[in-house]
Parts: structure tokens; C-alpha cells; sequence
């Protein structure tokens, strides 16, 4: 048979209709099922007595070929009664550590040659090291230093940047009752607090497991969705409609469904695009591709492929490629591909860009399709301010600008870095050289009146979000500081008063009564 399977499944085993197969009769079917009551059958229509080779004589009678090197080992059926596993010999010393799968060869659990469960450095243990671990002295949880997360059958100190943290396990996507946040450039599950962000199946996951493109008949399933958990495929089959199974062409105003779709965590394919959209800008919101599963086994998280309409890619959020290639071939009308910063997306240096056979770059310099001058060396998506990568000067909301309305406009701003942000409404506009406000956001003073039982006038506009920061009003700590300082020295003198007159008290009542005795 050609193999050497040492524990095999808990199900039974069926071998029959194989004229040329050898050895299937002399193999110990026993030995490997793991269920005692497994159903077992291994009928004669098999090949082995035409013209098979016998076992090897150094191997019982018991092989999967006739070489020496193919006799079967017996883990589980020569053990000692006292083995509730594999062993390794028919001795009660013999046993196999009971985490191992397959035999071992020694009675220790970094002796298996496999694991019932999980894998931690070597070790096969029941379950990997928890996050916290119970203090029977201090009646508490604690920190396990040596927490690690399970990831498939392995024990792990961290997950993959393209998985997800839940609980102490690795995981492709949150549970429906969690949302996906990331902390410390760690992407974990949370519970949501009140209505999760909507997360919906991709094509191939879930209840579209059996869907091979998006299509006219389940587009809808799409509608309000901020993540896809899974892919999304674009097929001809699904643009132009599917007359086999019924499915008419898809009416291209339907994909603006996509324009709320922020993630996917698997691979984005495009094959085919209305003839008449000549950009992908319906995914103007798509901030992250994770790539936690990959196009075809080829290693693919973005393909953009024979799209002979598309001029432009228009993904203005696209920040992070977390996995996985860029994959983009033969798009005859595609420009500004060649000016993106690609490294800028990826998240491991093992990833690549792939780009061929798009339009000469040539061609789209004279044809103007080139960035905006306001955009900066990475690159844009496509034409105007709001494609750009990152932006030369500043960046008010998605569109890049040369400088933020710090002293005029109907809006004035403040800049936060190279990020303009609107200065609240309530701030009163500063003519000259005077900035409105240096921070944005209002929480204690409106236009003319503080909320509350105390009424503030205020007429200079602000410095800040604070009630002190409001231009002309002063800064009301320090005093209210010296207040609590004197009104402690106020007790303490007080205090002191008191003590000092009772203890004067006290002596002239001595003094009285040492008197009186005197004269008695």
C-alpha cells in the first residue's frame, strides 16, 4: 500500500474495487482505528493474492509492502492491559504518554511521534497554557507569564498578524456576538457593547458556501455590510448572468451595496466589471484586505484580472494588505497602477506586487491621468486629491489640501499634525492673525453660555476644548488650589486652639484640688 499509518481515525475503514492493490489483507486494521467499535471491512475483491509479494520476514506477517523497511509497528493492540493508550513495547513500563496519537518512543509527552491535541514546543498536552492561571493563596486569576494561544494543533506565544485573537486562541474571524478591534497592533475579538458592526458571509463561506461569484441572486446579501468574512469574487458568470442555473445579468448599480464594506478578511478577485464602470471606487471604503485565506493556493489576496474598462482603481481607504500578493494582469485601460507604494500596504516583507501588461505609463502621462500635485512620492489610487496615498502637505477628511484655514474660511480649522480638523461651532471666528482654536471638540462652553448653574459669558472665541481655555477667562486652578490649602491650615489652627485650652483646663483643676488637700 505504500504507507505507514500508525493511528488512523476514530471511523472505520472500507477497502474494496482495487484490482492492483497489495497488502491490504495483512495490514492491522485494529491497531490503527482509535474506536474499538469502528465498523471494519476490507473485502477480498482486492488484489492480494495475484501475484502480490508476501511481507518481508522480519515483520510478523504484518506489512504495508514487501520491504524490509514497510513492516507495520503495533502501538495499540501489544500494549499491556495497564496502557490506556499507545505503548512503544508489551511491557506495563512500555506505555505511551496518554496526550500521544500514533505511538512513541518513549513513556515521556515530548516522547509521540503526534498529539491528541495540542503541541507546546514539543510537549503534546491536553490544552496550550491559559492567559491566567488561578492563585490558590491569593484566592485570585494572575498573569501567566507562559500563556500562549492555540493555533490549529500548535501552541503559539503570538498569532498570525492576519488572524484574530479570541480568548487564548487564534481564529479567522470574531464569533456574531463580537466585534474585531485591534490594540497594540493586535487584532482581537471583543463583545460588542450594543449592535455589532455587520459581518457577512463571502463567497464560498457560510450560507454562501456553495456560491462561486457574486451575483443577481444573492447581491442582496451584501446590503449594510461592513465586513465580509471570507472573499468576494467577481466572475463573468455573475456580471453577465448565468443562463444554466437561471441567474440573469447583474445591473451594475446593485454593486454600490459594496461602498459600506470596510474588511475582508480573505481575497479580493476581480475577473469581471460592468462594461460601463470604468473605476472600483464602490469599494472607496475598504480600508483592510486580510488575506487569511488566499486565491487558489497561489498566494493571491488582490486579483484585478482582463478588465479591459477599468481605468482606474479608486481604492481611496486601502491601507493594509495584511497578507498575501497583488496579482494585476492585462487591464488594457488601467492607469496610475504603477505609481502606488505597494511595500507601503504590505504587512510582512515575503509579500509581492505582481503588475503586467496594464497601459503604458507613457500613455496615461499623455492622456493627463496622472496624480495630483497635492498627493505625495507614494502614489494614488486615481485622478484628484482625494485619491492619494498620503498627502504632500495636509489632509482635511480624504482629500489633500496645501494648507489648513487657520486664520480665514467659512470653516476655520486647526491642524493636528498634517491633519486639519474643524474647530467647533460654538468657537466664535478670530479675525487677523488670531487662530480660532488649537484643538477640536467642545465638552463645557456653548456660543454665549456654560450649561449648569453657573452662567460665563463668552465673547473671545477659545484656545481649547476646556472652560479655562476659553480666550479672557482665567485659569481658576490655582485658586481653587489655595482654597484647599488654606481651609487646612484653618483646621489645624482651630484644632491646636482646642487642645491647648483643654489641656489649660485640665491643670487648673489639678491646681485646685492640690490646694485643698493642703489646707485639709
Amino acid at each position: 500500500m505504500g504507507v505507514n499509518l500508525e493511528r488512523y481515525t476514530e471511523w472505520g475503514v472500507y477497502v474494496d474495487q482495487n484490482k492492483f492493490l497489495c497488502h491490504a489483507d495483512t495490514i492491522h486494521w485494529r491497531d490503527i482505528i482509535k474506536n474499538p467499535q469502528a465498523e471494519l471491512l476490507v473485502v477480498p475483491s482486492n488484489n492480494s493474492n495475484n501475484g502480490c509479494r508476501r511481507c518481508h520476514r522480519s515483520c510478523n506477517g504484518r506489512c504495508w509492502g514487501p520491504q524490509e523497511n514497510q513492516c507495520q509497528t503495533l502501538t495499540k493492540t501489544v500494549c499491556a492491559e495497564q496502557c490506556d493508550g499507545r505503548c512503544f513495547g508489551p511491557y506495563v513500563s512500555d506505555c505511551c504518554h496518554r496526550e500521544c496519537a500514533g505511538g512513541c518512543s518513549g513513556p515521556k509527552d515530548t516522547d509521540c511521534f503526534a498529539c491528541t491535541n495540542f503541541n507546546d514546543s514539543g510537549a503534546c498536552v491536553t490544552q496550550c497554557p491559559q492567559p491566567f492561571v488561578y492563585n490558590p493563596t491569593s484566592f485570585q486569576l494572575e498573569h501567566n507569564p507562559r500563556a500562549k494561544y492555540t493555533y490549529g494543533a500548535f501552541c503559539v506565544k503570538k498569532c498570525p498578524h492576519n488572524f484574530v485573537v479570541d480568548h487564548s486562541s487564534c481564529v479567522r474571524a470574531c464569533p456574531s456576538n463580537k466585534m474585531e478591534v485591534e490594540e497594540n497592533r493586535i487584532k482581537m475579538c471583543i463583545p460588542c457593547t450594543d449592535i455589532c458592526p455587520k459581518v457577512c458571509d463571502g463567497i464560498g463561506t457560510g450560507s454562501l458556501q456553495t456560491a462561486q461569484t457574486v451575483d443577481a441572486s444573492n447581491i442582496d446579501k451584501f446590503v449594510n455590510c461592513t465586513k465580509i468574512n471570507g472573499n468576494l469574487i467577481f466572475l463573468i458568470t455573475g456580471i453577465k448572468g448565468d443562463m444554466y442555473h437561471g441567474i440573469g445579468p447583474l445591473d451594475p448599480e446593485r454593486l454600490n451595496v459594496f461602498r459600506t464594506v470596510k474588511e475582508i478578511t480573505g481575497y479580493l478577485n476581480i475577473q469581471s466589471w460592468p462594461e460601463n464602470m470604468t473605476d472600483l471606487s464602490v469599494f472607496s471604503s475598504l480600508a483592510t484586505i486580510g488575506g487569511r485565506s488566499l486565491y487558489s493556493g497561489s498566494g493571491i489576496s488582490l486579483l484585478i484580472l482582463k478588465q479591459r474598462w477599468i481605468s482606474s482603481l479608486q481604492f481611496q481607504s486601502l491601507d493594509e494588505i495584511s497578507a498575501g500578493n497583488v496579482y494585476i494582469f492585462n487591464n488594457s485601460r488601467l492607469c496610475f497602477y504603477n505609481t502606488v507604494n505597494w511595500t507601503s500596504l504590505f504587512r510582512t516583507s515575503s509579500q509581492k506586487v505582481l503588475i503586467r501588461n496594464n497601459r503604458d505609463p507613457k500613455e496615461c502621462i499623455q492622456q493627463r491621468m496622472v496624480c495630483d500635485r497635492m498627493c505625495s512620492d507614494d502614489g494614488c489610487w486615481g485622478p484628484g486629491p482625494n485619491q492619494c496615498l498620503s498627502c504632500r502637505y495636509f489632509r482635511r477628511g480624504r482629500t489633500c489640501v496645501e494648507s489648513c484655514n487657520l486664520f480665514d474660511g467659512e470653516v476655520r480649522e486647526c491642524a493636528n499634525g498634517s491633519v486639519c480638523l474643524e474647530c467647533d461651532s460654538q468657537c466664535e471666528k478670530m479675525d487677523g492673525n488670531t487662530m480660532t482654536c488649537l484643538g477640536q471638540g467642545w465638552s463645557n462652553v456653548v456660543f454665549h453660555f456654560k450649561m449648569g448653574p453657573t452662567v460665563w459669558r463668552n465673547y473671545d472665541g477659545c484656545i481649547g476644548p476646556r472652560l479655562q481655555d476659553c480666550v479672557g477667562m482665567m485659569d481658576r486652578t490655582p485658586l481653587i488650589a489655595a482654597g484647599i490649602i488654606g481651609g487646612l491650615f484653618i483646621i489645624v489652627i482651630l484644632a491646636l486652639s482646642v487642645a491647648v485650652y483643654v489641656r489649660r483646663k485640665s491643670i487648673k483643676k489639678k491646681r485646685a484640688l492640690r490646694r485643698f488637700l493642703e489646707t485639709e
